[in-house]
């Protein structure tokens, strides 16, 4: 049964006394990153062998044609119709490459069916070669798959977990391309882009970055964007970037609160502000209650039986007696004052409001203009 709103008003009103707390600082780093600073995609065609039955039907073509192609490659000449192995499947191989990365070093591979395979456990990816969208070979991957699922068929029985057509390889790919990111722009300057656009922090990054470097090395270029002067000496440039990284601000945030009606979710900021409102409740309670009764009639047991007999037709009546009861509890108007989204969440749960009818209160006060926030609905 749900707690008066009287209680919910007390709880809020013990909440409201101590005032929000300021967001705290961040490094600067932790916002946003700096242009030029950026994965690339890699993504190659490989095939995996070593399948129990399990890879790609022979009317496969493209499967047959990548087998003869690797075969062809380790000196042995056969035409695409003398393979009809199912213990080799067609994939495709992704990869993300980091900002900065040196010869040798291992980045981890995802590994996909294209054909028709049912499962790709116990799979060995050969060598494949991981292009980036420049067209140049960046890394090389081969290794033994790691899925996460299995599939078993018998009969028409079939038992699956999971995808067992997609695997990883932790470590799968030997990077064969230095990389470096550019960091310095056309005219020689650092950009730091925030994750966030506004407005109010590209100001404060700005402010942060000049009172700790010294000078108006920066200034703000956009919403999103914040212009650091920077010298083009690469050891100075990486020093001078480690400082700024390390830079605390406090960030500005929109005031914004996500709902997941689904889940039941309400996350929110700790400073939105909720004006004075009012609040009105009244729970009316229908309940019916259906009673079943038999009626056995005397008649019936003279003739030798609850149900009688067949001369004489006499059956058991079921009677059905309804009652219909409703219930209205008094009507409940609270006042809540001038407080935050974090207190109204903390009292109801106090008052052990449920998550949904949160949701509800938090919509209807939103509805009446007194909830300073946008509202996203998942």
């Amino acid at each position: 049964m749900r707690r008066p709103l009287a209680l919910v008003a007390a709880v809020l009103a013990l909440a409201a006394v101590a005032a929000p707390a300021l967001a705290d600082e961040v490094r600067v780093k932790d916002i946003g990153r700096f242009q030029g600073w950026r994965d690339n995609a890699l993504v190659g065609y490989g095939v995996v062998i070593g399948l129990s039955g399990s890879g790609d039907s022979p009317r496969s073509e493209v499967t047959r044609q990548a087998l003869k192609n690797v075969l062809g490659r380790l000196g042995v000449n056969v035409s695409p119709d003398q393979v009809q192995s199912r213990n080799v499947a067609a994939v495709m191989v992704t990869a993300t490459l980091p900002p900065s990365a040196n010869v040798g070093d291992r980045i981890d591979v995802t590994v996909s069916s294209i054909g028709d395979a049912r499962s790709l456990v116990g799979g060995t990816l050969l060598m494949t070669p991981l292009v980036g969208p420049d067209q140049r070979n960046y890394a090389l991957a081969q290794g033994q798959l790691v899925i996460g699922g299995y599939r078993f068929d018998a009969d028409l029985n079939r038992q699956q977990k999971n995808y067992p057509t997609s695997g990883v390889m932790p470590g799968g790919a030997t990077v064969e391309a230095a990389v470096d990111a550019h960091l310095l722009g056309p005219d020689g300057a650092l950009t730091f882009i925030l994750k966030d656009p506004d407005f109010t922090t590209a100001e404060r990054v700005a402010d942060a970055i000049n009172l700790a470097l010294g000078g108006g090395v920066a200034s703000v270029r956009d919403a999103d964007a914040v212009s650091i002067a920077a010298q083009a000496d690469r050891a100075r440039l990486y020093r001078l970037i480690a400082r700024i990284e390390n830079v605390r601000v406090n960030p500005d945030a929109q005031a914004r609160v996500v709902i997941n009606e689904r889940s039941g979710t309400v996350v929110a900021g700790g400073g939105v502000r909720i004006s004075s409102v009012v609040i009105s409740q009244g729970d009316v309670r229908v309940s019916v209650t259906a009673e079943n009764q038999a009626s056995q009639p005397i008649y019936g047991y003279a003739y030798g039986g609850v149900g009688g007999n067949e001369e004489g037709g006499v059956r058991s009546l079921i009677v059905t007696n309804t009652k219909l009861e409703v219930t209205e509890s008094k009507d409940a108007v609270v006042q809540f004052p001038d407080t935050t989204v974090a207190d109204l969440v903390q009292g109801l749960t106090r008052a052990h409001v449920d998550t949904r009818s949160t949701i509800a209160i938090l919509q209807a006060i939103k509805a009446a203009g007194a909830l300073h926030a946008d509202i996203l609905v998942q």
